[in-house]
């Protein structure tokens, strides 16, 4: 038999498809990726660094879609809610990604770059380099809580009888729609006024 004109394994094809896999169940097997590839799963082996080399493919990969330019904006806050907002926006689109990615260490090269930016923005700012990594992982729980919130159901608290809560069901009709959106401008609001005062002490 020739050889296929077009590879049937490369690194994006396998990133593209580990993504496709995790959006559908939540995680993927190197198998899984072979099969879906019709490849053996040791030819998988030969193109990545393990399982841990596919995740930080997937990192990258969904990372792509935050705006870099987001750490070039002035003043620093401005620059950090862009960023937020972005961050925020490229996670939301792959949620079932974010327990996959946030429990393993972040080796991908080009997020790296993008950690070493923000924290760049914030040493320059005058913040203390012992409050920069707090600032920025606070932010980061901040941005995947509300990207996996964005993918939970609109009504998050059945109501029953059997358990009154008359001041619950009034605030809930008070909310309206855009519950999530509401509570992660709460959440970022209340974040940068810390910032802001932390670094005006």
């Amino acid at each position: 038999m020739g050889r296929p004109r077009t590879p049937l394994l490369d690194r994006e094809r396998i990133t593209t498809t580990a993504l496709q896999l995790v959006d559908e169940q939540g995680d993927f097997s190197v198998p899984q990726i072979a099969k879906r590839l019709g490849a053996q799963t040791g030819s998988v082996y030969h193109h990545v660094d393990g399982r841990d080399g596919i995740v930080e493919l997937l990192r990258e990969r969904v990372a792509e879609a935050i705006d870099p330019g987001t750490l070039d904006l002035a003043p620093w806050d401005a620059a950090l809610e862009a960023w937020a907002r972005s961050y925020r926006a490229a996670f939301a689109a792959h949620p079932r990604a974010i327990p996959l990615l946030m429990t393993s260490p972040v080796r991908a090269p080009r997020v790296l770059e993008q950690y070493e930016r923000a924290v760049n923005l914030l040493l320059t700012a005058g913040f203390a380099a012992s409050e920069v990594m707090p600032l920025i992982i606070a932010l980061e729980n901040l941005v995947l809580g509300s990207a996996l919130d964005l993918a939970a159901p609109e009504t998050m608290w059945e109501l029953t009888e059997r358990t009154p809560t008359p001041r619950l069901a009034e605030a809930l009709a008070a909310v309206g729609e855009g519950r999530a959106d509401r509570a992660f401008e709460v959440g970022l609001a209340g974040f940068l006024g810390h910032a802001r005062a932390l670094l005006g002490t």
